[in-house]
């Protein structure tokens, strides 16, 4: 009996270490070879994996730098620190990075916006998206106020207040992920440095806009003809900014009889 366990604990012990020589070899002859670099970029990346850059993660996005495919200053959260770090990394110049913000199109709070019905549902604005009447309040073109896009910003940049989504520019960090989350398509980008932005979405007439909301735009066109640089244009009934020909002069904000351009 001893010496059958002697026996078998060595065929045991054998096919172990036999095992164990193949996956030696099997891993030194089917190992990948990797570009050092890829681990110097990862190490330089926040490790949000928030997929601003337009890929699924850090991971992703430092096998792409490497591979060409991704500009050395892709990662909106990292800024300009990690933009030259990268590029220190791939021997390339730094890169410009345009800080941006992200921005609500939308000033429809509690007092301004008429209510259509008391909304009761589930406070998720995907589900009151595809309600019929979008949430109670009666303009069907604005900020529903449940706090999805608050839910998915990793960065505590986006609060709401008073019934609409806030954007805390100080916090932000330019990720999309609250862009991605808002059903309404509201939320947009805006230069960091501030010029003016329209705070509206509605493309209803100007009397249909008044009835549902104190602070939509009309459309009259009144910032279109005060800006002087040409920088404004109304499709729609609804005013916007072209951000590259605006120089922040404010003329616009002081003419309109809404009050929704403003600078963040």
């Amino acid at each position: 009996m001893g010496t059958a366990i002697l026996i078998a604990t060595g065929v045991v012990a054998g096919v172990g270490l036999l095992i164990g020589l193949m996956l030696g070899v099997a891993n030194k002859a089917l190992a990948v070879e990797t570009d050092e670099r890829v681990d110097a970029i990862r190490e330089q990346l926040p490790g949000n994996n928030c997929g601003g850059c337009g890929f699924a993660g850090c991971d992703a996005l430092a096998q792409a730098i490497v591979d060409g495919t991704a500009k050395t200053n892709a990662c909106p959260v990292g800024g300009k620190q990690t933009a030259e770090a990268i590029a220190d990394i791939m021997g390339d110049a730094p890169m410009d990075v345009e800080r941006k913000t992200a921005f609500v199109r939308c000033t429809g709070t509690c007092e301004a916006a008429e209510r259509a019905y008391d909304y009761y549902g589930a406070t998720d604005c995907r589900l009151a998206a595809v309600v019929p009447g979008h949430g109670g309040k009666a303009c069907t073109h604005g900020c529903f106020g449940m706090g999805t896009c608050v839910r998915a910003c990793k960065f505590d940049a986006i609060h709401i207040i008073n019934g609409v989504a806030h954007v805390n520019r100080e916090k932000c960090r330019a990720c999309g992920m609250c862009i991605e989350a808002c059903p309404q398509k509201i939320i947009g980008w805006a230069p960091y440095t501030p010029p003016y932005q329209v705070a509206c979405s509605s493309t209803d007439k100007g009397k249909q806009v008044r009835q549902v909301c104190a602070n939509g735009c009309i459309g009259c066109g009144l910032c279109a003809r005060v800006c002087g640089v040409g920088a404004i244009t109304v499709t729609d009934h609804l005013a916007s900014i072209d951000q590259s020909l605006c120089i922040g002069c404010g003329e616009c904000a002081k003419k309109c009889p809404a009050g929704i351009i403003t600078a963040l």
